[in-house]
């Protein structure tokens, strides 16, 4: 009696296409853990932010000059961010610190971001604040070459955070707002906690820390760190 092959042909095509299904499956599964892998394994840029100050129109004229614009000197990492050859003085209750660079664009707002140690120097306290956020900090006189501005708040010392790209959060699996830990090797290695994570597309990948916390860790800007656990808000 004769016998059809094709019922056998249609199951060797089936187990066929089911271990193509499984194969690519796996494929797939491998090229995810590799992404996270490699995230891993590149780390994330440090970038030290030393005792700076951000101005307000108003208070830039009131400090350089009517109409005066901040002149650019170095380009900042970050996408339209630039350092400017202006500087000016802060003058606290107990001290005075000079040449306190002043970064562009100017913003809304004036904001002061010093270290706890400068704090110390100054005469103030200022408090552990997400940059933006200077309700009930305290203020200080700032002096310019034309003239001053008495700020009756203002000064903090800013939180540490990553600037992220959206693809940065994709692999290392975090959202704008999530809260991490970073690790840092070497001889006086540690961990940071509760890291913001700030995700936006004009952002470039950066780990930012003040003086204090970078002199700590013996860290120097574009030494590489390691994300940690992740805590979603």
């Amino acid at each position: 009696m004769a016998i059809s092959l094709f019922p056998k042909v249609e199951r060797g095509e089936m187990m066929e296409q089911k271990m193509i299904e499984e194969i690519v499956s796996q494929v797939l599964a491998a090229m995810s853990g590799t992404k996270q892998a490699d995230a891993a394994i590149k780390g994330i840029p440090v970038g030290v932010s030393n005792r700076h100050i951000h101005l307000s129109d108003e208070h830039t004229e009131t400090l350089f000059g009517s109409g005066y614009t901040l002149t650019r000197e170095k380009e900042l990492k970050q996408v339209g961010e630039f350092a400017a050859k202006e500087t000016v003085t802060l003058v606290g209750p107990k001290g005075v610190i000079r040449g306190v660079r002043v970064l562009g664009p100017v913003r809304k707002f004036t904001q002061v971001e010093i270290s706890r140690t400068d704090g110390f120097s100054l005469g103030v306290i200022p408090p552990l604040r997400d940059s933006g956020s200077i309700k009930g900090s305290p203020g200080i006189v700032v002096v310019g070459p034309c003239g001053a501005v008495t700020l009756s708040e203002g000064v903090i010392c800013a939180a540490r955070h990553i600037h992220m790209q959206e693809e940065d959060a994709r692999q290392f699996n975090v959202t704008d707002g999530s809260r991490v830990t970073v690790t840092v090797d070497g001889p006086r290695g540690g961990t940071f906690a509760n890291v913001l994570v700030r995700v936006n597309p004009s952002f470039r990948l950066e780990f930012h820390i003040d003086t204090d916390e970078a002199n700590a860790a013996g860290l120097k800007n574009g030494d590489m760190v390691k994300l940690g656990q992740v805590r979603e808000n």
